[in-house]
């Protein structure tokens, strides 16, 4: 067998595990797209080297055991409230980037007040919100994001209107509130857009690197197992129900970051 010198070889390297991403078993359901929020995060931190200085605050859903899969500090908090323990964690450890980790269940209903006060008085911190339009973790109940005629098993004839009101629109609230940098809609659904959720996520975190603000994505997610579809159907229905209910789009961006991603 002839061997090839080094600068001969034909092959290269074109995949690595981030170095902030722990090698272990996922404990999500087959088509969940949590693992892949958290290999972008993982990503964006190893490209911005902020690996030893970041922390993430995780609180009760389907990610409370987020802090199994990053290779860096991490703490539990009590369902929703995470953007109040980060806001403590931000301003007493002020050169650490925070971040937080929440489902639609935590953030956008037991946990809405903290999150809106801590956007409001413009904490600096990023949020990573994934909406996959249901609680997971606690059986599949109706959350503030799903869908109008969305069976759940607290809605077993689907979302009415008439009791429950209308989806509730985070990307858009936040975008409202004057502490708020940047606030976006992305999904992740297909690789187009989880390359352009990747890019948003790191534009959330350099947003807290600039010392500019609040800064949320919001990334529409798959919950086959919930929903009781086939990952493939999931993420069909991602696609045609819930991306024309929830707008893709950047919903709020601060100057200083478009003057950024201008320059690059």
């Amino acid at each position: 067998m002839v061997m090839l010198a080094p600068e001969k070889q034909l092959e290269k390297l074109v995949y690595e595990r981030p170095h902030s991403l722990e090698e272990v078993y996922t404990h999500y359901c087959p088509g969940c797209t949590h693992g892949v929020a958290h290999r972008l995060i993982a990503e964006v931190i190893d490209e911005l080297g902020i690996q030893e200085r970041s922390i993430l605050v995780a609180p009760v859903g389907c990610a409370v055991f987020a802090y199994n899969y990053f290779a860096f500090d991490s703490v539990e908090a009590a369902h929703g409230r995470a953007p109040a323990m980060a806001t403590g964690l931000k301003r007493v450890n002020p050169d650490n980037i925070v971040f937080t980790y929440q489902g639609d269940g935590d953030l956008a209903s037991i946990g809405i007040a903290e999150a809106i006060h801590a956007a409001s008085r413009g904490e600096q911190l990023t949020v990573i919100f994934i909406n996959n339009a249901i609680y997971g973790m606690t059986g599949g109940q109706m959350a503030p994001t799903s869908l109008l005629g969305q069976v759940t098993t607290s809605s077993p004839n689907g979302r009415d209107q008439r009791t429950t009101g209308q989806p509730m629109r985070i990307a858009e609230m936040m975008a409202a509130l004057p502490g708020v940098v940047y606030s976006v809609r992305r999904s992740l659904h297909d690789a187009r857009h989880v390359i352009q959720a990747k890019q948003a996520i790191k534009t959330a975190f350099e947003a807290q690197i600039q010392g500019l603000g609040f800064s949320i994505v919001e990334l529409l997610s798959s919950c086959p197992t919930n929903w009781g579809m086939t990952p493939t159907d999931a993420a069909h229905w991602v696609r045609d129900e819930m991306i024309p209910v929830y707008p893709l789009g950047d919903y709020k961006v601060d100057e200083a970051l478009q003057n950024k991603r201008a320059r690059n």
